[in-house]
């Protein structure tokens, strides 16, 4: 939970809280910062797509060395506080690389932990607490917000918050970095990865699926990247523009954050053993209600209900997908990890751009933002759609259990 903490929280999405302060310092315009938002979001493409392709890069190079998940997870958090601490002291023109690079680390560091806590749990037989994973980039977006809101109250600049930030990260992956050891996740190249996940799984009869549902799954989830992001980037920004003088402004991006906590850990109080495609529709389902709710209501009440409906299935739409790809492809779990989140960064890519390419042709920036968050409502719903396709189509087949004789 501290991990995606610091690699989401922080390494992600403190840029959220912090853009009205850089538009304030005046270090930074709107459509810049989309496209500054987009290098993170491609870094975090480039980082579930060097997971994904692990194995068969560890194939094809075999000196290649044979680290622990928790290693990774472990440079992965340093180099999220470096990262973050470089904002504050670098020239804009360096902006977007460091971004990108705080982006790939983001990937690798959520694909890793939730390998290895997902299976650390399944080995100690409580698969369904692994939502509380994923409670921590909901603290995370709650502690940057409030320390966010409370510098805009003092008046700091952007550069002191990337700085705190910066250690903050340091700070957190301290707590945890002698817990970040053991496990038997490695990487290793595909075939004894195989092996490996045959081997442990000898007294199972092979689920069957074919291709075009994890086809679906991905696709599905790829589009829940983009249904979110523009909300998730611009929230402060669309609020300051319907609320310019509201004193709550600061608080709704900490309000996702609590929705985004809530919901992780309702997922834990799930009983094991359902559907999870049903979970992600109504997961689905939720998020299209609050952005819908924002455009109905863009009002202090509209955008702090749309906030906590927009963050609470957040991260339980991650470990519901997570958790379907455990039981689709037990033995590659984790390339196909890395797949959807490569997936889901592609959704994010698109949506700033957007945005930016909209607001060419506004009367207004409030124009631009609404109608970008109609586009996304009605993609969460395609989502949906896709969900309840799939729960008709291919029903759940759990594995057998069989006795060697």
């Amino acid at each position: 939970m501290v991990s995606l903490g610091v690699a989401m929280g922080i390494g992600r999405f403190a840029f959220t809280p912090l853009l009205p302060m850089m538009l304030n310092d005046g270090v930074i315009d709107l459509p810049a910062a989309s496209w500054l938002a987009s290098a993170n979001y491609v870094g975090y493409l480039v980082g579930a797509l060097l997971c994904m392709l692990q194995p068969w890069l560890w194939a094809r190079f075999p000196r290649l060395p044979s680290l622990a998940f928790t290693q990774l997870v472990r440079g992965g958090l340093l180099a999220t506080g470096v990262f973050t601490l470089a904002m504050a002291w670098t020239d804009m023109p360096a902006w977007p690389l460091l971004r990108f690079l705080a982006g790939v680390t983001s990937g690798v560091v959520f694909v890793y932990t939730s390998g290895w806590c997902l299976s650390q749990l399944a080995r100690l037989g409580f698969p369904n607490m692994g939502g509380i994973i994923y409670m921590g980039p909901g603290a995370g977006i709650v502690l940057s917000g409030l320390l966010a809101s409370g510098m805009v109250a003092w008046h700091w600049t952007a550069a002191t918050g990337w700085l705190i930030f910066g250690l903050l990260a340091f700070v957190l992956t301290a707590v945890v970095w002698r817990r970040l050891s053991g496990g038997e996740e490695r990487l290793l190249p595909l075939a004894p990865l195989l092996k490996k996940e045959a081997d442990k799984a000898s007294a199972v009869v092979a689920i069957g699926h074919g291709s075009f549902e994890i086809f679906l799954l991905t696709v599905a989830y790829g589009i829940s990247g983009f249904g979110y992001i523009i909300t998730a980037t611009f929230l402060p920004v669309i609020a300051r523009a319907a609320l310019p003088s509201s004193h709550w402004l600061d608080l709704f991006w900490p309000l996702f954050g609590v929705g985004v906590m809530t919901g992780a850990w309702l997922a834990t109080r799930i009983r094991p053993g359902g559907d999870f495609r049903r979970l992600l529709l109504g997961g689905y389902l939720i998020q299209a209600l609050g952005i819908g709710i924002s455009l109905w209501s863009p009002s202090l009440v509209g955008f702090a209900v749309g906030s906590l409906l927009l963050g609470l299935p957040f991260t339980a739409i991650t470990f519901f997908a997570m958790q379907e790809v455990r039981r689709l492809r037990p033995a590659t779990a984790a390339s196909f990890m890395g797949l959807l989140t490569a997936t889901y960064g592609v959704g994010q890519i698109v949506g700033p751009p957007l945005v930016a390419v909209l607001m060419q042709g506004a009367r207004s920036p409030s124009e631009t933002f609404m109608l970008s968050l109609e586009i996304a409502a009605t993609s969460l719903l395609l989502g949906a759609a896709i969900f309840g396709w799939m729960v008709r189509v291919y029903p759940v087949k759990r594995p057998i259990l069989t006795v060697d004789r």
